[in-house]
């Protein structure tokens, strides 16, 4: 066979990303707000684009109904925002997936807010910093400028909790300076308000804190030295080693209780996210669910047709034409992605109140199980888009706001064999239970297992362990220790 170079023709098929994929795919997983900084960028790179009071045309449709058809019986739900001709952004791209969710998740909810939800412009105002906070009273301690050097030294080590977790051996041997200096600097920023902070353990906050209230004394220091006893609640034994009786010990606790173990916590510890709900529920169910995007946060775009218009008539080169109409294209994909972004978001929150009507009416212990891939099937999507429209989605009904992803919760099997409850309404129910419990009638585990069978949840008592530390409640004696301290103060 002779060796040379010849040509061939062949056929084949690849999947590519195109500009307009790569940016649905970007705005389908952006919260409002973060819609909202997208769209100021886009607005100063594009001079086609402005802010308009009606973004979409759609928005002068009279609002639709959407019913089940499988299920007449079903609860209407009304969308606001969603016309029948254009349909929801559906993105199947497995190949490109990266960040592909299963469903298998729970989150915790951020309760507050009414039916309405808060507005775009009720954000946190932005507190300074611990840090920042201890600069502005540090120059009026002390007009000895290289203790103040040490001192702004030591804040900037000092956690977010207000402790300083670096020995201050270390620190001289850094600055090149003598223990003594940064003892005496210390001093100076544990004089600092909030009382406490650059305390290097929690006894010495609580003792800074003490001192501020002038409750110092012996018996007072031997309990704040002692604070391993009062977890253990060891009252007996501290109230001996106090030489005090049982009035003045549940007066000691109730003082110890009042301090703070972490000052530098009421001050801010640098940005925080405010949360906006994306999605309004209202309703009681009886007459149907109304679903709207929150208007308050929608980004609103419109192309200025007269300002293109005059910019094309006064163009006389081929690029600058080119250009122009290069921007137009861009403005109107824009347009089309968000408006396609919105109707998807609707379709999946709808979904989402349809399977979970229950929480809706009842609370948290008629949460079903609930996957990605459930609600994928049920409005003929791809899993990968259901995951980017409940990423950082927040939605607000009249029981508070949630993160979208907070309604998909595994299932647990119920003991009698009907089908699965869902894993957020067994927490549920193991906090209603260790709430009510008495601090001389603590549940163990095995008393949870059997409470919990009795309400229909077949659960190992494993599982319930899990469970109970997932949501914060501690074991049985720590329960116990933790009621009596209460009862005691």
């Amino acid at each position: 066979m002779a060796l040379g170079p010849r040509l061939d023709l062949r056929q084949s098929q690849s999947l590519t990303m195109t500009p307009q994929l790569q940016q649905a795919i970007k705005l389908l997983a952006l919260s409002n707000l973060e819609i909202e900084a997208f769209i100021g960028d886009a607005l100063d790179n594009n001079p086609l684009l402005e802010a308009g009071e009606i973004s979409l045309e759609r928005q002068a449709e009279p609002d639709t109904r959407e019913e089940a058809p499988e299920d007449p019986s079903a609860d209407q739900l009304i969308l606001r925002g969603q016309g029948e001709a254009d349909a929801p952004l559906d993105i199947d791209v497995t190949a490109l997936d990266r960040d592909r969710d299963t469903g298998d998740w729970s989150a915790t909810a951020t309760l507050g807010g009414g039916e309405e939800g808060p507005g775009i412009d009720e954000r946190g105002d932005d507190e300074p910093t611990l840090a920042e906070h201890l600069e502005a009273q540090i120059g009026a301690v002390s007009s000895d400028h290289a203790l103040l050097f040490v001192a702004r030294h030591l804040i900037g080590l000092i956690d977010e909790a207000g402790y300083l977790s670096t020995p201050l051996l270390e620190v001289a041997d850094s600055l090149g300076v003598p223990l003594a200096r940064v003892e005496e600097a210390l001093a100076v920023v544990q004089t600092l308000d909030p009382t406490g902070v650059g305390a290097r353990s929690l006894s010495e906050c609580l003792a800074l804190q003490a001192k501020e209230a002038d409750r110092y004394d012996p018996c007072m220091a031997r309990l704040i030295d002692n604070l391993e006893l009062v977890a253990r609640g060891e009252f007996a034994r501290l109230k001996r080693m106090c030489d005090v009786d049982d009035e003045d010990f549940a007066d000691m606790l109730i003082e110890l209780r009042g301090y703070d173990p972490k000052p530098g916590m009421r001050h801010g510890g640098g940005e925080r996210a405010p949360v906006v709900p994306d999605i309004l529920i209202s309703g009681d169910g009886d007459k149907g669910w109304e679903i709207a995007l929150n208007q308050a946060t929608l980004p609103r775009l419109i192309v200025n047709r007269p300002y293109y218009v005059e910019l094309r008539s006064g163009c006389v080169d081929r690029g600058a034409r080119r250009w122009l109409s290069e921007r137009l294209s861009e403005a109107n994909s824009l347009i089309k992605a968000l408006d396609q972004r919105q109707k998807t978001i609707l379709k999946v929150a709808a979904e989402i109140v349809k399977q979970q009507e229950g929480f809706f009416r009842r609370g948290v212990s008629h949460l079903r199980p609930l996957t990605m891939r459930m609600v994928a099937e049920a409005i003929e999507m791809h899993e990968s888009t259901v995951s980017r429209v409940t990423s950082n989605k927040y939605l607000n009904c009249g029981r508070g706001t949630f993160e979208l992803k907070y309604f998909f919760t595994s299932g647990v099997a119920s003991s009698d064999g009907e089908g699965a409850v869902s894993a957020e309404a067994v927490k549920a129910q193991i906090r209603a239970l260790c709430e009510a419990e008495s601090a001389d009638d603590i549940l163990s585990d095995d008393k949870l297992v059997e409470l919990l069978k009795e309400k229909g949840f077949d659960l190992a008592r494993r599982t319930v362990a899990k469970y109970r530390e997932a949501i914060g409640i501690g074991s049985s004696v720590q329960r116990r220790r933790q009621k009596k301290l209460a009862r005691v103060a």
